[in-house]
This record gives structure tokens, C-alpha cells and sequence, in this order.
């Protein structure tokens, strides 16, 4: 699909954003659902929001091949997931997208192939390391582990970990000790969850889960007493369950994590640039907008308003 991108995209403007932004990917209005498509292209915009060079061996690639892959998760709605069409959708993945047109005008290139991959927790940061994607545009929590194999952009996004429980429970951490907790296995959740029951003194029976719609369902029928995870995660999950009225999401963060969008490890001049688009956008309001559409009725906490203040640098 050939499409003429937006020439100055007003990224503060949520409005302007459903004209231009949205007029050129298969998408519906606004509303953390439906975005993006498995493979657009990227017209040169007229005007030229960046001025950087580009060195290192990823942009000469990109600008080499023409051609941008995106790795997203199908399974971590609100954050990245994918529609019912199977299409790529959520919070990062959209970032991504307006990376993507941003890179055109850093680049300076007359046409973008951008291609998103889906890429899961056992595989992702591998592809990212191996440049089977250039971008991982997925809930990816920044940690020191992970930094030994890809490097990371600044944060775009602050979460919690929690608890969805039973309606008629206790929403204390506390008192879930010797009951059954579900947790996705091989994710940091799962780590945090370990740490937080040891640093607790807790004993507790961990029942690990491939995705989460196995979680759900244990939780509904009353298989496991709590489900362990992201707090975005959780509030979409509760939502969306038929059984919402008979389950609540605790009040307790248990750890907070920073999300960035992860890339190859020790490609400096790639991250230097994603970095300053980023950053640009948070001077353009644009990455605090998107908050309340994926997350409607739910303010932003105090983590995620001081990243909107110490994550963006200063040229």
C-alpha cells in the first residue's frame, strides 16, 4: 500500500493525529484497538524534522535495503498485541510507526518498506540481537540482563506489577500467601514475582502459564487464587473477561518497571537517533496523548508522570 505521508505531523493535536496519522494505515478512530498493518510504505516527507548522520551499520542498512522490520507482540494488549485480523496494534507498536515516518525524514530516503513481525517472549531480544528486526516494539521491560544482549531507547512507558483477584478476596499481597499464584513464565514478571516472595518471607505455590488467556481462564474457574502481572496487562485482561464483575485488580505495585523499545546492542548512532525522536516527541506532547487511548478512564500514576518529565533529553 503506497501512501503519501503526513508533511508535519502536529503530534500534540489527538485530532490531527486521526486525520493525518491514520489516514494512511488501515486503522479505526482512536481507541487503543485497531492500527496498523502487517506492511505499509513510507513516502519522503517534504520537510525534514532531523538532521543526523548516519554511520552506523543499522541506518546504512535501512538506508541501503529501504526496508524497516518491527518486532510486536501479539499477546500484551494494551502495550502490543494483535486486532482480531491478526494485525499488529497497541501502544508501542504505534510509537513505532511514527519512528518509522520520522526516520524517512532523518534519512532523507524516497520511500520506507516497513514490515512488522511477530516475535514472542522466548524469541524476541534473539531476533533483535541476530537483526532478524531492527526494533522490538513490544512490552519490553529494561533491565541489566537484557542490556548483555540488546541495547535500549529511552523509556517510552512505566508499569506495575499487581494482582488480579477474586472479587470477594483480599487485595493484599500479603494474604495470598499459601495460595495458588499465576504468573507467565520465562518474563520478568515472573522474576519480580520470585523476588517479592522471598523479600516477603512468603511461601506460595507458583503455577506458570504460556499465555495469558490460560491465566484468565484458571482465574475465572477458580483454578488459582491470583493472577501475577503487568498492571496495563491486568486492567485490559479484567475488562475483558466475561467474568469482570467477579474479579478486581489489587491496589498493591508491587515493583515498577521501565519499557523502552529495544534495538542492537552497541549500534550507537542508531540509538542516538531513535533517542532524539523520542525525545522529540515528548516535547511535542505526543507520547503522553496516547495514555488515555489505550488505557481510557485510568490516570496516569506518579511513575508514569515523572518519566514524561526525566525521560526525554536534551539536545
Amino acid at each position: 500500500m503506497k501512501v503519501r505521508p503526513c508533511l508535519a505531523l502536529s503530534l500534540i493535536d489527538t485530532e490531527g493525529l486521526d486525520t493525518c496519522l491514520l489516514a494512511w494505515l488501515r486503522a479505526t478512530p482512536i481507541d487503543g484497538k485497531s492500527y496498523l498493518m502487517k506492511k505499509f510504505l513510507v513516502l519522503l516527507a517534504l520537510t525534514a524534522g532531523f538532521s543526523v548522520p548516519a554511520s552506523a551499520q543499522t541506518l546504512e542498512r535501512i538506508q541501503s535495503t529501504l526496508e524497516l522490520k518491527l518486532g510486536y507482540r501479539t499477546d500484551a494488549e494494551p502495550m502490543s498485541f494483535a486486532d482480531e485480523d491478526g494485525a499488529p496494534a497497541g501502544y508501542t507498536p504505534l510509537i513505532c510507526v511514527q519512528v518509522a515516518q520520522a526516520l524517512v525524514n532523518a534519512l532523507q530516503l524516497s520511500e520506507l518498506d516497513v514490515e512488522f513481525v511477530a516475535v514472542d517472549t522466548a524469541n524476541r531480544f534473539e531476533k533483535v540481537a541476530s537483526g532478524e528486526i531492527d526494533i522490538l516494539c513490544g512490552a519490553a521491560s529494561i533491565t541489566l540482563g537484557r542490556r548483555e544482549l540488546v541495547d535500549f531507547s529511552i523509556p517510552v512507558f512505566v508499569d506495575g506489577t499487581s494482582l488480579l483477584v477474586p472479587a470477594n478476596s483480599s487485595d493484599s499481597f500479603v494474604d495470598f500467601a499459601g495460595k495458588k499464584l499465576g504468573v507467565r513464565g520465562d518474563t520478568t514478571t515472573e522474576a519480580n514475582l520470585m523476588i517479592t516472595l522471598e523479600a516477603s518471607e512468603m511461601q506460595a505455590e507458583v503455577i506458570r502459564f504460556v499465555d495469558h488467556a490460560a491465566a484468565m481462564g484458571a482465574l475465572e474457574n477458580g483454578e488459582i487464587n491470583a493472577y501475577f502481572a503487568d498492571q496495563s496487562i491486568l486492567t485490559t485482561l479484567w475488562r475483558q473477561s466475561p467474568k469482570a464483575a467477579d474479579l478486581k485488580l489489587s491496589t498493591d505495585i508491587l515493583t515498577l518497571e521501565k519499557q523502552g523499545l529495544a534495538i542492537a546492542r552497541g549500534d550507537t548512532e542508531f540509538r542516538l537517533l531513535i533517542d532524539e525522536i523520542l525525545s522529540d516527541f515528548y516535547g511535542q506532547g505526543y507520547i503522553q496523548s496516547l495514555f488515555p487511548n489505550f488505557l481510557p478512564g485510568i490516570e496516569p500514576g506518579d511513575a508514569m508522570k515523572a518519566m514524561y518529565m526525566l525521560a526525554p533529553t536534551m539536545r
